[in-house]
């Protein structure tokens, strides 16, 4: 290996210097595969239950619809925590509900509804993972590794995209959907294991907020006065109401446009995961971000969903899939990172659950109507609408995007006589 390519393998992969870190990447490696299993087997459960786009779109409506119920809370519940222990919690949990999903899935006829109420379940449990966890990995590398840890976290997860779904497709298909949502649940052992025998000394904790009143509005109004929350936050709330729900959308786009089967969405799923990991390992190279870096990366999404859209054949899809899946964490990696360098240390879980209130939780408001329109019209015109509405997003944000200002001290964006008080 020459020694510019040593350089940058190591720039690429810095964080993973820190012990807690890559205790954290491992457990999470082979957490996030698992999850990719009941993901998916889900999604063909219920489509093969109902072979229908709107109960795709109540699927992913009861997945993600506490995150909007609970995000602002949940983003607080993780400030006044400390996240390892939340995270241990949450872990737990989530684990017994894949293995009830089991149960269900062993049964000669599965019930639809019992599977939306564990999908709920399920939902309730990633609404407190999500801030928990993304805030937590700024609390194991310096400041200048933050991108970085990002971005590989970020690769991580889109790389367990690339074989859960093959994966998924295979285990369906040789030993049914129980056994598949069983492995997932063995699969958490790996992170609760990792959380376990982190280090706490070498954690760069952030101050637990101490109970008060007024604290969720507080938040908003501390995101309302910073634009290099809130422009990124504005775009995140039209991409992921319309733009990421390759859950409901991808699956009728390839069985029912296409001409595809099963096997063929979870191949074409992999794909654009694999453009995923490229673009995540791509952005694990930057070290600095701002709005105008955020809102060129949604308008690449949604010229590529634009692209697909256009796809003569199952064929044709592939390209345009892994360019979909490219400039779409490309957009995630820079919107998540802007996020968690700007946010200041006490705000920071309440401004990650605020982000993924807007961008996962209007998942069950699009959901629903992409999977009717879908059904209505073609999938095609649902990837349209999301590919034209990203780009409009992504117009409003180069419009507004400013040179960033350097972060403003905390004890000068948080004066006492601007904290909202209930009651």
């Amino acid at each position: 290996m020459s020694p510019r390519t040593l350089r940058l393998t190591e720039n690429t992969f810095r964080s993973l210097r820190v012990r807690n870190f890559r205790l954290f990447f491992g457990g999470q490696l082979i957490s996030q595969v698992g999850n990719w299993l009941t993901m998916i087997a889900q999604t063909l459960l219920v489509l093969k239950l109902t072979d229908g786009g709107l109960a795709l779109g109540i699927l992913t409506a009861c997945q993600f619809a506490p995150l909007l119920l609970l995000g602002a809370w949940s983003g607080l519940v993780a400030d006044r925590s400390d996240k390892r222990k939340l995270l241990l919690v949450v872990q737990t949990l989530a684990m017994a509900q894949s293995f009830v999903l089991a149960a269900l899935a062993f049964m000669d006829q599965p019930p639809v509804v019992g599977i939306y109420a564990i999908a709920l379940a399920g939902g309730f449990a990633v609404a407190f993972d999500n801030p928990a966890r993304r805030a937590f990995v700024v609390e194991m590398v310096e400041d200048d590794d933050v991108q970085n840890a990002v971005s590989l976290n970020t690769a991580l997860m889109t790389g367990s995209r690339i074989v859960g779904p093959a994966l998924a497709g295979l285990l369906v298909t040789t030993v049914g959907y129980g056994w598949t949502f069983l492995l997932d649940g063995v699969s958490y052992i790996a992170v609760l294991v990792a959380l376990w025998r982190m280090d706490t000394t070498q954690l760069r904790a952030a101050p637990v907020t101490p109970r008060g009143r007024g604290q969720i509005r507080e938040g908003f109004r501390y995101i309302r006065s910073v634009p290099e929350l809130r422009i990124p936050l504005l775009m995140m709330t039209v991409v992921g109401t319309l733009g990421f729900n390759f859950q409901v959308v991808i699956p009728l786009f390839v069985t029912d446009t296409l001409a595809g089967d099963d096997r063929a969405f979870t191949l074409l799923f992999s794909v654009l995961s694999a453009g995923s990991f490229v673009g995540a390992l791509v952005a694990a190279r930057r070290k600095q971000v701002d709005i105008r870096a955020v809102a060129l990366a949604c308008a690449g999404f949604g010229a590529a969903l634009t692209l697909m859209a256009a796809a003569p054949s199952l064929v044709g899809a592939f390209p345009t899939a892994i360019v979909v899946g490219f400039t779409g964490v490309a957009f995630m990696t820079t919107s998540t990172a802007i996020m968690q360098l700007r946010a200041s240390p006490s705000m920071r879980g309440r401004v990650l659950a605020l982000q993924a209130m807007v961008f996962l939780g209007s998942t069950p408001i699009g959901g629903p109507v992409l999977g009717w329109l879908c059904d209505l019209t073609s999938p095609r015109v649902g990837l349209l609408v999301g590919g034209v509405a990203t780009l409009a997003a992504a117009a409003w944000g180069l419009a507004h995007a400013k040179p960033s200002a350097p972060p403003v001290p905390e004890d000068v964006q948080l004066q006492p006589s601007t904290v909202l008080q209930a009651g």
